[in-house]
């Protein structure tokens, strides 16, 4: 085997490497996505509590606190395991340390929740801070993915599950106004930019999901369940005049809200399989091609064009857009109206389509200029024309045809073929 082969034969192994870390890395999702729901349902019951000054959800705020704890100890085992998939990435082993602070610090905030000692916007602060953390590690864990087909999975996977902690969020800010009888201007705001922020996400989802993903998320829409949610929304956002609201109606947006959650997280959990699936998909498909010699032909084709366009490359991709993806992640995660990943990834897409449009606009334009000077040759022959006289005939030809010298080239092509084959 010469050195070419052996070299595409390493960058395979490499790939497969590459692949099996970010398989395992991949599997940390689902914990993720359980334990997030299950803190998800703790921060609402909380908000309850301490709204009503431990009056309502006292024994529910325990079920979800047990809940929560035996989703956190999955969560502590594999993020004490993930440093060592991870060992070069400095940006995620930073992230998973202040994940871990942020779990230490739980019990304390659960106390203060407790013996009603802190505010539930201020409880909610503090869960939203963990569970954007959280988040975060789901995508700097895999943001190194080279693969089209993985990295289209994980934006859907990641925006989906901000989407859904959103609507997370836009519930335990509900549960706040319904629960203490009224929204005022700030609860209001907030609750309308959670609103539009989450359907920006779930949009973003939409476009990089796979046809089962958006199917079985189209699924779980529950029209009663909708309406509902749309009638308390409208009561929360629009301005009382002085008229309070029904305090019952706390525990009727938890429960509706809660409902949506649930059927988000069914989703979450089929992101999930199909992301680990694709990953074990594309090992497998890897170590095959490493013995193939048709693909490790189509590998080093692949490679020299690869190399033709890579100055295309460099030069149409601004300064701006490479900065760190992980970095922008954490900006997204952070703030719930960014769209700065996603519109990096759209513009590099952009770019990337142009690229191809060109290339394949050039290929047309060789393929139609091939069957034009086939066509000159033919006229050239039997008319016996010159180039020139060739040529404007065949012009002249397409004008009175109504068709374009490509089209009128390729019918003279072919009816020449018929001609040839009835002669013979």
């Amino acid at each position: 085997m010469n050195p070419a082969y052996r070299l595409l034969q390493a960058a395979k192994r490499s790939e497969i490497d590459s692949l099996q870390r970010l398989a395992a890395t991949c599997e940390l999702v689902g914990d993720i996505s359980r334990f997030v729901h299950a803190l998800q349902k703790e921060r609402g019951a909380s908000n309850i509590y301490l709204t009503s000054g431990a009056q309502r959800f006292s024994e529910r705020r325990l079920e979800r606190i047990s809940d929560s704890l035996k989703r956190e100890q999955a969560i502590r085992e594999r993020l004490d395991d993930l440093p060592q998939h991870a060992a070069s990435n400095a940006r995620l082993l930073k992230r998973i340390a202040c994940v871990w602070a942020a779990l230490d610090a739980l019990p304390a905030l659960r106390e203060e929740i407790e013996a009603l000692s802190i505010s539930a916007d201020a409880a909610t602060r503090t869960y939203n801070r963990l569970i954007g953390g959280l988040l975060a590690v789901v995508f700097d864990a895999a943001d190194t993915a080279d693969d089209p087909d993985v990295t289209r999975s994980l934006v859907a996977i990641f925006h989906f599950m901000q989407g859904k902690e959103l609507a997370g969020q836009e519930r335990a800010c509900g549960a706040i106004g319904f629960t203490a009888g009224e929204f005022d201007s700030a609860h209001r705001q907030l609750l309308l930019q959670l609103i539009d922020a989450q359907q920006r996400c779930f949009d973003t989802f939409s476009e990089f999901a796979s046809d089962a993903a958006r199917e079985h998320w189209q699924q779980q829409h529950a029209p009663r369940r909708q309406d509902g949610i749309q009638q308390l929304r409208e009561q929360a956002c629009t301005e009382s005049t002085g008229q309070r609201l029904d305090r019952s109606l706390g525990e009727t947006w938890y429960e509706l809200t809660t409902a949506r959650l649930d059927a988000m997280q069914q989703v979450e959990a089929q992101l999930a399989a199909e992301l680990s699936q694709l990953c074990h998909r594309k090992i497998e498909q890897a170590r095959s091609d490493m013995h193939d010699q048709q693909q490790l032909d189509a590998s080093l084709h692949d490679a020299v064009e690869q190399c033709s366009t890579c100055e295309q490359l460099v030069d149409l991709f601004p300064q701006e857009a490479t900065h760190e993806l992980g970095q922008l992640t954490a900006t997204a995660v952070e703030s719930r109206l960014n769209r700065g990943l996603i519109d990096l990834m759209q513009s590099q897409n952009a770019r990337l389509q142009h690229i191809s449009d060109e290339l394949e606009s050039t290929r047309e334009l060789l393929r139609e200029r091939k069957l034009i000077e086939r066509a000159k040759g033919m006229i050239m022959e039997h008319q016996q024309m010159s180039e020139d006289q060739a040529y404007r005939f065949l012009r002249k030809a397409s004008m009175d045809q109504s068709k374009s010298m490509a089209e009128m080239a390729k019918t003279i092509i072919d009816l020449a073929d018929i001609l040839q084959k009835r002669q013979a």
